[in-house]
């Protein structure tokens, strides 16, 4: 036993348990074969997970002073060892992170094995999943409502202890939705201790639901239970069942973390879960549709709070898209948080679109942090609100607590395209441009049809970099995807304008001013193929005209590439004053 190692209890990440008294790894309680020298350097690793280890570092601790080794082929030969240990791999890790010349980083959440704490610290907190409710009624199209139930048992969950319990995100589970695969399986892939299984079925305003808490190690059944109650009872189901989870784990149940300012009817339920429903997708037809079910449960219950917070959230994706202008969105969606706050201030959701408003429609960046930081207090496990976090501390030029946020939003859900999407923008903004592509091609990974958003991203990373060809195509496919986003348009138009191709990029101003009111052009893109052309005053002309429009992306004008060569100018540095930017260093 070494001194790195000795008094420690095990740990888990995973299916694994790293014995650090014993010197063994298990997976699911099979030794796995791991050298002395490998097990040290994994150890070290997980003992400062989420932080980076550097190479020297590794060598000052591990490798005696007097050793006659190449120490350079010594470890990569010894990370090596790890990753083929843990199925990790260099290009795609899922555990070890290479942060090249640096060291480094043990990337997945660690804890102590269930119902063991180190002595004299806070437990860690366990992970859990809870995968897609089957829906077992007769009328498939109650889909929305089973998929509903998920989501909800997803943030009551969440709030039951935030100290203990991490919950992934939605858009990750639902991925195994019908999926041929094992807890044990799903659990590796989603790194997480415990998995809550249930289904749903519905005959008018009677619900039947089974729910059962499962051990991913062994897969042993903790819990199980059934409920038969009436619709308006299903709040009632949810607490008892996080409140069993809770027994179960051994975590503290928080007292009205989850509290409803009503009990909304039957029909005011069901049109809250189709709002919902249409929110998660994301497209323009159906953030309307969402915006629209959560008005008919708010006309049903006025006091509904958690139907204001989906419509705020409605209408903030509606303006971060540019399908609707700020003026029209932002402010409905500012009302709405506000009003669901009024309701019930222990909304999550709530105070992180608020939070959304203050930062894009107000430029009130403390304002904006106050609200994220109570969001993040309610439900840590709410990925959403992290890289909208992210998005301010980039544009405040915090890019180490930026990349931070996402890293964690993108344990909470792994699978999101659209958390992969943000990753890749946050270090794009940092200047990190190989990371930014890389992040986005392991995106893309996911999903081979491609997210417009990671598209756009692949393409503006590689045109800072210099790569036309590439940044064009990668462009042109996000202009396709988007159904011609004004946003993605004006990437392109940048692109050629700066690769030379200029009638091309003219030609893309005038279809952005052209829109007119069948389609909204955020001043702020116009001025993006203007600064691709060179021409300055025209630049600043349309910069000033997003100033007055509160254009959302002129928050990032201080860290976004396209501009980089305009920050000397004095008109720059007199726009950034102005929105109460920080002045960064030229």
């Amino acid at each position: 036993m070494t001194e790195l190692t000795a008094g420690l209890r095990p740990v888990r990440f995973a299916a694994f348990e790293l014995d650090l008294r014993s010197g063994e790894l298990r997976k699911s309680g099979v030794k796995v074969s791991l050298q002395d020298q490998p097990f040290q350097v994994l150890a070290l690793l997980v003992q400062h997970a989420g932080e980076v280890v550097t190479r020297e570092e590794l060598r000052k601790r591990l490798w005696a002073a007097d050793t006659f080794v190449d120490f350079e082929d010594g470890l990569n030969t010894t990370i090596k060892k790890i990753r083929m240990a843990l199925g990790d791999s260099a290009e795609h890790p899922r555990f070890i992170e290479t942060l090249p010349r640096r060291g480094y980083r043990f990337i997945l959440p660690v804890q102590p094995p269930a119902g063991i704490a180190r002595s004299g610290e806070k437990p860690e907190k366990v992970m859990l999943a809870v995968l897609p409710f089957n829906n077992l009624s007769a009328d498939p199209e109650q889909e929305f409502f089973s998929d509903g139930m998920t989501e909800e048992m997803i943030g009551h969950l969440g709030m039951i202890s935030p100290r203990r319990l991490g919950v992934i995100a939605r858009t990750s589970v639902m991925k195994y939705r019908n999926a041929d695969k094992g807890v044990a399986e799903i659990g590796h892939e989603l790194g997480v201790n415990y998995v809550l299984e249930g289904s749903v079925r519905r005959a008018g305003d009677r619900i039947r639901i089974n729910a059962r808490l499962i051990q991913v190690s062994d897969q042993t059944h903790l819990w199980a239970k059934g409920y038969e109650r009436s619709l308006t009872d299903v709040f009632a189901v949810q607490t008892e069942v996080a409140k069993s989870i809770a027994d179960s784990l051994e975590v503290e149940l928080l007292p009205n973390q989850n509290q409803r300012s009503v009990t909304p009817s039957a029909e005011a339920y069901e049109h809250y879960l189709k709002g919902r429903y249409f929110w998660n997708k994301r497209t323009e037809e159906a953030l309307n549709k969402g915006a629209d079910y959560f008005n008919r449960a708010i006309g049903l219950e006025p006091g509904y709070a958690q139907a204001y917070a989906g419509l705020a959230d409605c209408y903030a994706m509606l303006g971060w898209n540019s399908m609707l202008p700020p003026g029209a969105a932002l402010p409905k969606a500012q009302a709405a948080a506000t009003r669901a706050l009024e309701l019930n201030d222990a909304l999550a959701e709530a105070h992180a679109s608020l939070a959304f408003c203050k930062m894009f429609h107000e430029w009130d960046w403390a304002g904006a942090e106050r609200e994220f930081h109570r969001a993040f207090e309610l439900n840590p496990s709410y990925p959403v609100a992290r890289p909208w976090y992210a998005f301010e501390l980039s544009a405040l030029g915090r890019h180490g607590e930026a990349s931070g946020e996402v890293r964690r939003a993108l344990q909470l859900d792994p699978f999101s395209l659209a958390i992969g999407a943000s990753a890749g923008l946050v270090l794009s903004l940092a200047g990190q441009h190989d990371e930014a592509i890389q992040q986005c091609l392991k995106t893309l990974e996911m999903d081979a049809a491609g997210f417009y958003q990671t598209h756009f991203v692949l393409g503006a990373s590689y045109a800072a970099k210099g790569m036309v060809d590439e940044a064009l195509r990668s462009l042109q496919t996000a202009v396709m995807l988007s159904n011609r986003n004004p946003h993605m348009v004006a990437a392109l138009g940048h692109t050629l304008a700066a690769s030379g191709r200029t009638r091309e990029a003219r030609e893309l101003i005038s279809e952005l001013g052209e829109r007119g009111g069948e389609r909204f052009a955020p001043p702020f893109n116009i001025a993006m193929v203007y600064a691709g052309l060179g021409e300055r005053d025209l630049t600043f002309e349309w910069l000033e005209k997003a100033y007055e429009n509160r254009s959302l992306w002129l928050i990032f004008l201080n860290v976004h590439p396209m501009f980089e060569h305009l920050r000397p100018d004095p008109r720059f540095k007199a726009l950034v004053r102005r929105m109460g930017l920080p002045a960064l260093t030229t």
